[in-house]
């Protein structure tokens, strides 16, 4: 029987942290589905299109690597829907700290009980990207930061071009 994982979050923009966990995770399903939220109440500084392309330039070496398919589609509703959805045994969820893992507890508790078929997994981010967040990297970005060291050279181009043209746009 074959297994499959489901990865879910904004990816605005995609991390070392977040491909930590997607190769940490890839490790343990045959098939990993990374489910990109879409939600009509945020303003994500990528439009959702950016965000998937990101995602499959950064998975395509770990999917190789893991030997399975990695797929990566958005999602509108809930994450626990959209894992069933996909066919999803088990729903990743990468934990920071214990901040994080308090609230992550909770989701868990919630989606087991809407669908008690799907189990949750913490994947515990390693060390040297623990400290790393998304919205941490976008402020960083555009007030003109360095963010080498949380991101690909792919995404860092991506936030220093989108962080320019929204500077420009505003000025």
């Amino acid at each position: 029987m074959s297994r499959t994982g489901f990865y879910s979050g904004s990816f605005d923009p995609v991390t070392l942290g977040h491909t930590d966990i997607i190769a940490r995770a890839s490790r343990l399903v045959d098939r990993l589905v990374i489910g990109v939220g879409v939600h009509p109440s945020k303003t994500p500084m990528f439009p959702t299109e950016e965000r998937v392309e990101m995602l499959e330039a950064e998975t395509r070496a770990v999917a190789k690597e893991a030997g399975i398919p990695i797929e990566v589609v958005t999602f509108a509703d809930l994450a626990v829907s959209a894992a069933e959805r996909h066919g999803a045994s088990v729903i990743f969820r990468g934990l920071r700290d214990g901040t994080d893992f308090d609230y992550e507890m909770q989701m868990a508790n919630m989606n087991g009980q809407m669908l008690p078929t799907v189990q949750t997994v913490f994947v515990a981010a390693s060390p040297e990207v623990r400290h790393i967040a998304a919205n941490l990297v976008r402020q960083i970005a555009q007030m003109g930061g360095d963010v080498t060291s949380f991101v690909s050279t792919g995404v860092a181009l991506r936030l220093a071009t989108k962080s320019k043209a929204d500077a420009n746009a505003k000025g």
